[in-house]
């Protein structure tokens, strides 16, 4: 008794003819690899890549272990400090030229709401996170302050810091 693999093969098998040919091979131009070419190992591995049946799913899981957290409310003493420092930066970039002129660096650490529907923080919770770049613009009367291109909200506001000592000395203002 031959064996087919690990397998052994009975006396009678059908296909033992066809077995013991072995595979088979094929000429170049023969009418069989003409209609039937060599598949790539690219495509080939697309055929046996993992089917993803649910799409976005794995997505919508991860989504929904996010840390979102509620909005923390500044202590009297901690808005005061942040109210002067908006001012301070006021002060640095009341106009363009001004703005261009001292390139005020800083970080801004803000509160960010959960903008994902599917989730249960939607409306209730949010991340807090920190952007860092130069200081473009405070306008007062939309609340709001231009860091880079993104504005950020003064109620969602938590800290501004800054490395270059901005915040340490008292601002007098360029009389130019």
């Amino acid at each position: 008794m031959t064996a087919i693999g690990a397998v052994p093969m009975p006396a009678d098998f059908r296909y033992r003819d066809v077995f013991a040919a072995g595979r088979p091979e094929h000429d170049r131009y023969d009418p069989f690899s003409i209609r039937h070419p060599k598949m790539n190992v690219g495509h080939r591995a697309k055929i046996f890549s993992p089917f993803d049946a649910l799409k976005g799913f794995g997505e919508a899981v991860a989504s929904k272990r996010v840390p979102y957290r509620e909005r923390r409310v500044l202590s009297e003493e901690d808005r005061r400090e942040l109210d002067r420092r908006l001012h301070i930066l006021k002060q640095l970039t009341y106009n363009g030229r001004m703005a261009r002129h001292n390139r005020v660096r800083i970080t801004v650490e803000h509160y960010v709401p959960c903008a994902d529907e599917n989730s249960d923080a939607f409306g209730l919770g949010g991340q807090y996170t920190k952007t860092a770049g130069i200081c473009r613009n405070v306008d007062e009367t939309a609340g709001s302050l231009l860091v880079n291109c993104t504005r950020i909200r003064f109620d969602d506001i938590i800290g501004i810091e800054n490395d270059d000592g901005v915040f340490q000395r008292e601002w007098i203002p360029d009389p130019e």
